[in-house]
């Protein structure tokens, strides 16, 4: 059992690589993690530069800290990330069943779990790894820049960042599994991803063990303020959605592909 999920792990990996997932993914990541130090520090001689100004009027920006700009660069991945992660994703299950490839290897004694998290890990692993340095290049360029938030504080919010994007990916494989055209599966999982953050954001007091919060508690601990007690709670609560919905993939996996 664990030897077949190693060379199913294997074979995702490996396709990953052809579709060159394993290169636009991490360099995507990395794109997003220095623009936000960049584009800070030299906002100001940018705009000296373009000039165009009223004689004797000047522009001076206050400037940003280091957590502002360390939290500015984290944004960039709840919008844009989460876009990149659904693409990449999307067809990680309906894309194959389309095409007759599930059929194929599921006629051989594949079990339908090994097939399924196989692929979500696979994902995860993209993700986790394209994220880290993505976000590893945000947190070195803020510390040459400006200046350096410890080390500890980075990894925290690293960690509590990775558990909503992985729960992202999670739903994505999951809506994957369910509906056989991807881009159904990408616009389901972007519209309801979109949705729950509004409302979590709008009713935070009722909201506060909700996993998208995991976010504005990352942001807070960079910010120098302790972490609120709400977050364990909501980091148990992703974790146990993350595994209820890749169990439901499964499921409803096994009933589409037996049902076809």
């Amino acid at each position: 059992m664990m030897s077949q999920w190693i060379t199913l792990l294997q074979k995702e990996l490996v396709e990953m690589w052809r579709n060159f997932k394993w290169l636009w993914v991490p360099i995507t990541f990395i794109l997003l993690g220095v623009k936000e130090p960049l584009t800070s520090y030299y906002m100001q001689p940018i705009l000296d530069a373009l000039g165009g100004l009223p004689k004797g009027a000047v522009i001076k920006l206050p400037e940003p800290s280091a957590a502002e700009v360390l939290v500015e660069g984290l944004s960039s991945y709840t919008s844009i990330g989460v876009l990149i992660i659904v693409l990449t994703t999307m067809g990680i299950i309906a894309g194959e069943r389309k095409s007759g490839v599930a059929a194929m290897i599921l006629v051989k004694p594949v079990s339908f779990i090994s097939y399924v998290t196989a692929k979500w890990m696979g994902g995860l692993i993209l993700l986790v790894f394209s994220f880290f340095i993505g976000y590893l290049a945000t947190w070195y360029y803020t510390g040459i820049l400006f200046e350096w938030i410890s080390f500890g504080d980075f990894l925290h919010s690293f960690l509590l960042y990775s558990l909503w994007l992985g729960l992202i990916l999670t739903f994505t494989v999951f809506c994957s599994s369910l509906f056989l055209v991807p881009g159904t599966a990408g616009f389901i999982s972007i519209a309801t991803v979109l949705i729950y953050t509004l409302i979590s954001g709008t009713l935070t007091k009722w909201m506060k063990w909700s996993p998208s919060m995991l976010t504005d508690y990352a942001n807070q601990l960079l910010a120098g303020q302790s972490l609120p007690t709400a977050a364990n709670p909501a980091a148990a609560i992703t974790v146990t959605a993350t595994i209820i919905l890749l169990t439901l993939s499964v499921v409803v996996f096994r009933k589409k592909e037996l049902a076809a």
